[in-house]
């Protein structure tokens, strides 16, 4: 995929999954596809062909948020827990109650050596939680090979016991908090309260209410090379804040609904609205660069691949993929074609996998593998049993 241009061959791997609930959550690597769904469960899918390794049930509520970090798979829950999975036995190790509604997004924070500072911040591995209960959580996260497991009695005791993982309840919000971002002991939280937040991960409290949006807060970034955070609003704006000061830097207008996703690197921000575009900005002067346009309806998903320069965007229909060429970005070409919808959508420097939603209803995924020899089709055999497969033209 390095060498990606509109005439790049791949092969495209297909596979049922979860039957008709939507995914909700996803992540992946060149060995395994995690998948979260309102189905109450979280799939393990082999990434070459499809079959699935792991279901993992527990959760009494569709899974909302998951992420791993080597064997640890956490995932955040309608049922307002938080759980911690082995991803090689497909064991959950620890349960975290708190919480008193859905747990609506989720963040692992890991260490990294932080240059102002010398030292590795945050000091251990997190886990950041925020929930429609207006607050959000900070544990210690456990690697489930040797940490104690932790795992609360059912009906819960009158008194739970103490959970030597716990750390913060971050307060303050006053409705849902409905997105996260973070590095180092920077947080970053926006809310339907209209608001975001600042929080020091190492003492808990909030440094920053910043205020100016005039409706829910969707989306939020956080570059931790510029010290700023982006958010984007049901406002239809998107604001740009100094994580330092507090102090409002940009208020990007352009967009006509809602924007729900966002991402802020050091070179782009990049905002993804319903009103069926994405807007590159510059996050140093607030100039838009470009306007991404060819979607019919709301953008429901995007990824950006900064070593390979490119962004892929889902909607109805399917998946675009653009180029961030300067001075202009450019429209390469259509992926994944003829579904009514896409879930959710990831890419690394050889593969691109998407949760789509095909005509019936069924939930499918769809791998492209740009870095394989030849092109084609595989069917893969997903939550079927059995491991056939039929090749066929794209």
């Amino acid at each position: 995929m390095s060498n990606i241009s509109p005439n790049s061959r791949y092969r495209q791997l297909s596979f049922p999954g979860h039957g008709s609930s939507v995914v909700s959550c996803l992540q992946f690597d060149a060995e395994k596809i995690v998948s979260g769904s309102d189905d109450k469960e979280i799939h393990i899918y082999d990434t070459t062909t499809g079959a699935l390794r792991q279901r993992l049930r527990g959760h009494e509520g569709g899974v909302w948020a998951l992420q791993y970090h080597r064997d640890a798979l956490v995932s955040g829950s309608r049922d307002r827990c938080v759980r911690v999975w082995d991803m090689d036995t497909g064991e959950c190790t620890h349960i975290f109650e708190g919480h008193t509604s859905t747990v609506r997004c989720l963040l692992l924070i890991i260490p990294a050596l932080e240059a102002e500072t010398g030292r590795l911040e945050p000091s251990v591995p997190l886990i950041v939680t925020g929930s429609r209960d207006s607050t959000l959580r900070v544990w210690r996260l456990p690697d489930p090979k040797i940490s104690p497991p932790f795992i609360p009695s059912s009906p819960p005791d009158p008194e739970p016991p103490h959970n030597p993982y716990f750390l913060h309840i971050l307060s303050g919000h006053i409705s849902n908090v409905r997105a996260i971002a973070g590095a180092g002991n920077v947080l970053v939280s926006g809310s339907y309260d209209s608001t975001v937040r600042v929080w020091d991960l190492e003492s808990g409290r909030a440094v920053h209410v910043l205020r100016g949006h005039r409706d829910k807060v969707y989306s939020v970034g956080y570059c931790h090379e510029l010290r700023r955070a982006a958010s984007g609003s049901m406002d239809a704006t998107v604001r740009v804040w100094c994580t330092r000061t507090g102090v409002e830097l940009f208020n990007l207008e352009g967009h006509t609904s809602l924007v729900g996703l966002l991402e802020l690197t050091p070179t782009h921000l990049i905002s993804a609205s319903a009103d069926s575009t994405l807007r590159i900005w510059s996050p140093l002067t607030g100039a838009c660069l470009a306007t991404l346009t060819g979607h019919t309806a709301s953008i429901t998903c995007f990824h950006h691949l900064p070593s390979l320069n490119c962004i892929i965007s889902g909607s109805d229909g399917g998946l675009k993929l653009w180029e961030l060429a300067s001075p202009t970005p450019r429209f390469l070409r259509n992926l994944v074609g003829r579904v009514q919808g896409v879930w959710r959508a990831m890419m690394d420097e050889r593969r691109l996998v998407a949760a789509v939603q095909r005509e019936g209803g069924r939930t499918w995924f769809e791998v492209l593998d740009f870095g394989g020899e030849g092109e084609g089709r595989v069917e893969g055999v997903g939550d079927g049993d059995g491991d056939g497969s039929g090749e066929g033209d794209r």
